[in-house]
């Protein structure tokens, strides 16, 4: 029985899988045209809601306004990431698992920083000052983030000019990582380059990695080439 019920219950975990895949783009276009829709209900309701009603203050359309940006940022969030992960699950079978996150977090942090900016327009809050205190705070944190940020360019450095690729069998020589590393390449990651080495996985950063030498490792020869080499030849007999 148990093997009889296994193969539907993967079929039915495979089934709401791809369900689940096809319904995500259409969440992600709703939460999009909901964010839009939000935004513009915000930016009327901010500069006319009080005069269309003939209310004596503005407070209720700030307070209504607020409302719909604040809508407007959770909806635009959602969107971002429904469509992010839509490109990568796009883009992966023709770039590969790594250039595809490489894009999918390009369009989040894109559309994250959009999506705050426009938020804070529509509650009002100047953003150049914003921008000007971020520029400065950006540069500390940069600067604090040296070493990982380093790792994180040097990732794209090595997908974008191919060295070597998932399941090369290369070997690094370099100062920094004390000494030739042989490994067989796992992953190609944002931040680190894997390395199974035989006895272990070694993740190594992507910044000691472009800084190292790359070179192919040959291929061990086969057994039976070794032994048919190794093999003594037959004396030849009389009058051959």
């Amino acid at each position: 029985m148990h093997l009889k019920d296994g193969p539907q219950l993967d079929l039915s975990g495979q089934v709401a899988r791809v369900v689940k895949d096809k319904a995500r783009p259409w969440k992600a276009i709703i939460a999009l045209v909901l964010a839009i829709a939000s935004a513009i209900a915000s930016a009327w309701v901010r500069h006319n809601l009080s005069r269309y009603l003939g209310w004596s203050t503005d407070t209720p359309s700030q307070i209504v306004a607020a409302a719909l940006a604040v809508a407007f940022f959770v909806f635009g969030i959602i969107a971002t990431i429904g469509l992010s992960g839509k490109a990568r699950s796009a883009l992966e079978p023709k770039l590969g698992s790594a250039h595809a996150a490489i894009v999918q977090y390009a369009l989040l942090l894109v559309g994250g920083f959009t999506t705050l900016v426009v938020m804070l327009v529509l509650l009002g809050i100047p953003v150049a000052q914003l921008i000007v205190g971020s520029a400065l705070t950006s540069v500390f944190i940069g600067i604090a983030a040296q070493q990982a940020l380093s790792n994180v360019f040097a990732g794209m450095v090595l997908l974008l000019a191919h060295p070597f690729k998932v399941g090369d069998a290369i070997q690094l020589r370099s100062g920094a990582i004390n000494g030739p590393v042989e490994g067989v390449v796992t992953e190609i990651g944002i931040s680190y380059t894997r390395l199974d080495t035989g006895s272990s996985v070694m993740s190594v950063p992507n910044s000691q990695v472009l800084n190292s030498a790359v070179a192919p490792i040959p291929p061990a020869p086969d057994a039976q080439v070794l032994d048919s080499a190794a093999a003594p030849v037959p004396p030849s007999a009389p009058g051959e």
